[in-house]
């Protein structure tokens, strides 16, 4: 079987991370988004600052702080090609990392394989759906060479108290393919 095509933009809207923008190399961000990719795919990383995670959280979610990632579906059927833009924020992820002790690369390689799993319309808004996209990213990284992101519960747990990154809210993409966020269940 062949490998999913993707088209992959990635937009750093603020350069006042600019050690994140080191480590996030374009060939690196191609390999964790392919690792999670099973269709084609066009999709945006966009990497934020608080003020616009934080806008884009509010818009979206209703929601008035700034979140890790957000994940915007864009494909209205299974035949179309997967389509979104995945927002993360860029201070989140690293106050996130610093936190539960990992490194900022493996915080963003689980950040971004979640944004692509809901960009293909995973999600985990029960504890069923939560089980299946946990091991699905967790063998993803596993693969990849990092450790199960959420071992981390057992000693640390997320700074916020939640189960996983932040979710999809599935009334945004009912309009016009609004949002769909990685936040917690």
């Amino acid at each position: 079987m062949s490998q999913p095509s993707l088209d992959l933009s990635v937009q750093f809207a603020t350069r006042a991370f600019p050690a994140h923008r080191a480590l996030l190399k374009r060939a690196l961000l191609l390999r964790w988004t392919r690792a999670a990719l099973f269709d084609d795919a066009v999709l945006t990383l966009r990497f934020v600052d608080a003020d616009e995670g934080r806008q884009l959280n509010r818009a979206y979610r209703g929601r008035d702080y700034a979140t890790n990632v957000l994940t915007f579906a864009y494909a209205e059927s299974a035949d179309e090609p997967v389509s979104g833009d995945i927002v993360l924020c860029c201070p989140v992820v690293e106050q996130e990392a610093q936190a539960q002790g990992k490194s900022l690369d493996a915080h963003y390689a689980h950040l971004i394989v979640h944004g692509v799993l809901h960009a293909q319309g995973y999600d985990h808004e029960d504890d069923q759906e939560a089980e299946e996209m946990e091991q699905i990213e967790t063998d993803i990284l596993r693969a990849l060479g990092f450790a199960d992101p959420y071992a981390v519960r057992a000693d640390l747990g997320p700074p916020d108290g939640s189960a996983a990154p932040e979710e999809s809210d599935p009334q945004a993409n009912q309009d016009g393919g609004a949002a769909e966020d990685a936040a917690s269940r």
